[in-house]
Parts: structure tokens; sequence; C-alpha cells
């Protein structure tokens, strides 16, 4: 059961069957001879179905905005393709025998295959586990009994969840998830830095490491680096999938409180790390970059770094008129006061704060925003790299290039050494 849970649903054999069998399908259907009038319906039926696809990937995208940000061009690309194989279906149910029955069935291969390729370009749900929900990690443990002279040498971090408590918040969070370098799991642990990482919206905690692969990425670092890296720490800043409280305390969860009181405070008292604001980071995708932001830029006190990975240029539930109702009690002037590039000017000068912006070299609305927040940043006196992407846009691969690339500056700001 595990091993058929654990089946990867972006590459390999269940995703390369699944693509031939839809090709396969069509091809037959193709597989007769043409008049003159029927040729004409598979062409029409088939660019109608092209024609459908786009108008509606156009629709969603960029005129309605239903997702809050562009699809990329293979996303568009798989949508425009399975419209256009439904397209010839439809044109073949017209037909009889086989050929009838296989354009039945080409309908939930070409929905299959899109979903299939679409996902795949996102990243986000890697294995059958993933796309079901089911969960993939224990609960972590931290308390020292897994310290054993086999253990001893080793460099990659163990992943698991935690509780972390609402105690000044009272905020409703769902279990976070840590990842504990090798060196945070010896008898005597040094004093390590931290990143508090968020994930997007809608998502969970484990995003960050089922769609992100961080912890791969720091198995990696760690390799060459005696076991350390920072212990990374993803409370759950959302309360539920389908909520967005954007890390402000209101009527939706005191999120902000949450972030900023309740799991700084967890984590000194649970694991050996940095004091002061230098050894610490404040990292988040999407809309948890925009918290990221937020939050580091308004509490320079907590953190010195921040890694902005596509975040937005405001927070946002829905339209604006639905944001600041239901997260700012109808006041426009604190949901201005909110955005990121108020909150690096109300702080300004900073004396020690750097910011590093990941964004996809395809998500173009996104590297617009990362520009003009560079840009707000540099003019507070804050330091600033901004990674793009290449070939990517608003996806975890996007994540997983930026996090790649900034953990070695994140090493050197936090504390760690670059080299071995």
């Amino acid at each position: 059961m595990a091993a058929l849970l654990d089946t990867s649903i972006v590459a390999g054999p269940v995703v390369v069957v699944l693509y031939v069998l839809t090709a396969l399908a069509i091809v037959l259907v193709l597989a007769r001879r043409y008049s003159g009038i029927a040729f004409f319906r598979v062409a029409v039926s088939l660019s109608a179905g092209a024609l459908l696809g786009w108008v509606l990937a156009w629709l969603t995208s960029d005129v309605w905005d239903l997702f809050g940000v562009s699809l990329s061009m293979v996303t568009r690309g798989w949508v425009v393709a399975a419209f256009a194989g439904i397209g010839l279906a439809i044109n073949t149910l017209a037909g009889r025998g086989w050929r009838r029955g296989l354009a039945i069935a080409v309908i939930p291969l070409c929905l299959l295959s899109a979903a299939a390729g679409v996902n795949a370009d996102f990243g986000q749900y890697t294995t059958v586990r993933a796309a079901l929900g089911v969960p993939l990690y224990g609960a972590l443990d931290f308390s020292g009994s897994g310290v054993t002279a086999s253990s001893v040498g080793q460099t990659s971090g163990s992943v698991g969840t935690v509780t972390i408590p609402a105690t000044v918040s009272g905020f409703d969070a769902r279990p976070a998830m840590v990842y504990l370098p090798a060196a945070a799991r010896t008898a005597h642990p040094p004093v390590l830095p931290v990143v508090v990482m968020l994930s997007g919206q809608p998502g969970t905690p484990a995003d960050v490491f089922t769609a992100g692969k961080l912890d791969t990425i720091l198995d990696t670092y760690a390799a060459s680096h005696s076991g350390e890296t920072p212990i990374i720490v993803v409370p759950d800043q959302l309360g539920a999938a389908d909520r967005n409280p954007m890390c402000v305390d209101s009527a939706l969860g005191n999120s902000a409180t949450y972030l900023t009181v309740d799991v700084p405070a967890w984590i000194r008292s649970t694991f050996s790390v940095a004091v002061s604001p230098a050894g610490w980071t404040i990292a988040g995708f999407s809309q948890g970059g925009t918290c990221s932001i937020q939050l580091g830029a308004a509490h320079p006190e907590l953190f010195s770094t921040i890694l902005d990975i596509s975040g937005e240029l405001a927070p946002r539930n829905g339209d604006a008129a639905h944001t600041v109702q239901t997260g700012f009690a109808g006041n426009s002037a604190a949901y201005a006061a909110a955005a990121p590039a108020a909150v690096l000017a109300a702080h300004a000068p900073y004396s020690n704060l750097h910011i590093i912006f990941a964004v996809g070299a395809g998500d173009t609305r996104f590297l617009a925003w990362a520009n003009t927040l560079d840009a707000a940043a540099t003019a507070a006196g804050a330091g600033t790299d901004l990674i793009v992407s290449p070939g990517t846009a608003h996806d975890w691969h996007t994540v997983q290039f930026a996090w790649t690339t900034a953990l070695p500056l994140i090493a050197a700001r936090t504390g760690l050494a670059v080299t071995p």
C-alpha cells in the first residue's frame, strides 16, 4: 500500500502510460478514410475545442483572475490540448461501433492527461499520497531519545509534525512541520540559526516538503557542511486550507501574533537556536511570501533576513472590498498599511535587514511585483537580492530553485559557514 501511495504522478511510468494511452486512443479515433465533409468536421471539431480551451484559460486567468496568478503557457497548452481532444471525441460520438466507444473513452483520458500535465507544471501533488491528502510524516522526536551511536556522523535531517501552542494568540493553527538537521540531534547540539517558512494558500505546512522538496535541498547542503543547516519550522498561518487570515490579527484569527509571539517563543524553548535576530529568517511562498515580508519587515527585532518567494504586493482575501471587510473590519487605511511596501516605509531606515526576492521567469505579474518591492526595500535601507528561476512560473519548481539558490546566502547571513 505504501508503494502505491508513494507512486509519482508528476513523472515516471504511471504518467507516461496515461499519456501514451491518450495519444493512442486519439490516433485510433482518427485512423480512417475521410471524405471531404468528414475531414472538414474533424478539423472544425479540433479547432473549436482548442479555441474553447484557449478562451477558457484566458478568461479564468487573465479576465476573471480566479486563481490569483496567471496561468503558464504550459498549463494553457494542456487546457487547449484537452479541449481539442474532447472536441474530436464529441464529433466521433455520432458514429457507430468500436470507434464510438473509443471516443467516449477519449474524454476522460484527455481530462486525466491534462490534469496530470497541469499538476506536473505546478508541482503541487507529487505522489498519490499527496493528492489524496494522506499524511507522510509522523510526529517529530526532538526529545534527544533519537540520538544513538549509529546516528553519529549522519548528515540527513529529520522531518516531522509538531504542535506549537497558541498560548498568547489563541490562533486555531493546524500542526506545524519541522526539519531538524543532523547537527541538532547530537547529544550537545550547537546553536543553530532558524528559518520560519510559510507555505502558500490553499495549502498545508507539509507542502513545503512534499512539493517544495525542502528536506532534499537541506540534506544536500548538509552533506557537505557537517550536517549543519538552519532549523526549519513551518507553522500553519492559515488555520485551514480554505482560510486566509492574511497574517494580521483580525476576526479571521490572530495569525500575526501567533507567528511573531507564540511560534518564536516555542522555538526558543524547544531548540538550541540563535538568540539575536541575526540568526533568524522568515520565508514563504505565494501567500506565505506576502506574509514573510509583512512580518519580517514589521519585526526587525525578530528577523534579519527575509526570503520572499513569489509574494504579492498586498495581502488579499478575494477582491479588495472583501479583503478590507473581512481582514481589516472595513478599515481601508489599515489595509493599506499592511501592504509590504507600506510596512517597509513605516519601519525605515533599516540597519541590518536583508530581503531575498525570488520569482519564476515566466511569472510575469509576480516578477513585476518583486521588482517593485525590491525598489521599496532598497529605498527603506534594506539590502536585497533578486533570484529569477529560469523556465518556471508561479509553482513549486520556483520554490525549489529559490531555496537551492538562497540557502548559501541565508547560511552566510545567519552564521553558518558557507564552506565546510
